[in-house]
């Protein structure tokens, strides 16, 4: 089968299409011929082992320091269920399904085994694959954040800091469906976007500071890194949470003296311990019922996953970025972000 391979750190040119062995399933395996993948905003970091000074060492010793353990990335996927172990009962062939691989990557190939117990369910039938397999990792983290760690509440004020991104066109959704009062911070060109996935209000950060208000937020969640934490927590509600997706030592010192002594929050999270199998099966139900879209930027060819991973890594992405494997559905060579709105 095909797959992208990697065999050293390096730049997106270090991923080469090869022939690898293709996977038989095990008893309590499922094999996955893989449809549509996605590059994350953390693909390009796997790739080229840049990470930050806390994380290094622990990834190194699970993923390799000088070189790769796991050859193959992609950790969001959708296809068809192609074969199955005697002992699974949750699936049978043909079953469309879309999930996450978890530490084992793997979703830039062809296919893929999984265990029957993956993170893993039978994907939104009015979603194409290259939409439903960008389920997972933005809209996890945003429900992870807002529902888990943010107690979200109907009524509630939240603002959104890049609004406009995987997990930020998703919260904004979420956090709409959940009967918050959305403010949605991005760039100009993107306004219009937010506006249309939901947002009641849409801040353009080029030209204004969104902490320049009397308005106080009963969570505001920063979905890329890039805010500041004073300005931040003085637009908190006195029971107000400031969430991170990004964050380094001193948030994690805020996180713990707040937990102990203040009724304002600083919450941080490696949001994927908290996904479970019952949250995509309600992202199927939003999408099934029209609540949520997954905004596509760009899809690539799987041979142009180099191409794909530079566009990632330039920070200009809105929503997600998909790769096509293998192509059906009439989802063509290149989708866009138009057509991603058009159906919101």
């Amino acid at each position: 089968m095909k797959a992208i391979v990697f065999k050293k750190y390096g730049d997106p040119n270090v991923l080469q299409m090869a022939e690898v062995e293709k996977p038989l399933p095990k008893s309590d395996e499922i094999l996955v011929k893989i449809y549509a993948t996605s590059v994350t905003a953390e693909d390009p970091k796997m790739r080229s082992f840049d990470h930050p000074p806390l994380l290094k060492v622990p990834v190194g010793l699970m993923f390799g320091f000088r070189k790769p353990k796991q050859p193959v990335l992609g950790i969001e996927f959708s296809g068809v269920v192609e074969a199955i172990g005697d002992k699974v009962k949750s699936y049978q062939i043909n079953d469309k399904v879309f999930g996450y691989t978890g530490l084992s990557f793997g979703a830039y190939a062809e296919y893929k085994c999984l265990p029957e117990s993956a993170l893993m369910h039978l994907k939104p039938q009015n979603l194409p694959f290259t939409e439903a397999a960008t389920m997972v990792n933005g809209p996890l983290s945003a429900l992870a954040y807002l529902k888990k760690k943010g107690k979200i509440e109907k009524g509630h004020q939240v603002l959104i800091y890049g609004a406009s991104g995987s997990v930020g066109t998703a919260a904004v959704q979420l956090a709409k469906y959940f009967g918050a009062h959305v403010t949605g911070v991005c760039s100009t060109k993107n306004l219009a976007l937010v506006k249309s996935i939901g947002a009641n209000e849409v801040i353009d950060y080029t030209r204004e500071n969104f902490a320049d208000t009397e308005k106080r937020y009963d969570i505001v969640f920063d979905t890329v890194g890039k805010t500041s934490m004073k300005e931040c927590m003085s637009l908190l509600t006195p029971k107000g949470k400031y969430l991170l997706t990004e964050f380094g030592l001193r948030h994690m010192l805020a996180a713990i003296y707040t937990s102990l002594f203040r009724r304002k929050k600083v919450v941080i999270a490696s949001s994927n311990f908290y996904w479970k199998k019952d949250n995509l099966i309600f992202l199927k139900q939003l999408a099934e019922q029209g609540h949520y879209k997954p905004v596509v930027d760009r899809c690539f060819e799987l041979a142009d996953i180099a191409e794909a991973h530079t566009y990632v890594a330039s920070g200009r992405k809105v929503g997600n970025v998909a790769v096509v494997v293998c192509g059906d559905e009439h989802e063509g060579r290149v989708g866009s972000l138009m057509k991603a709105v058009a159906h919101i």
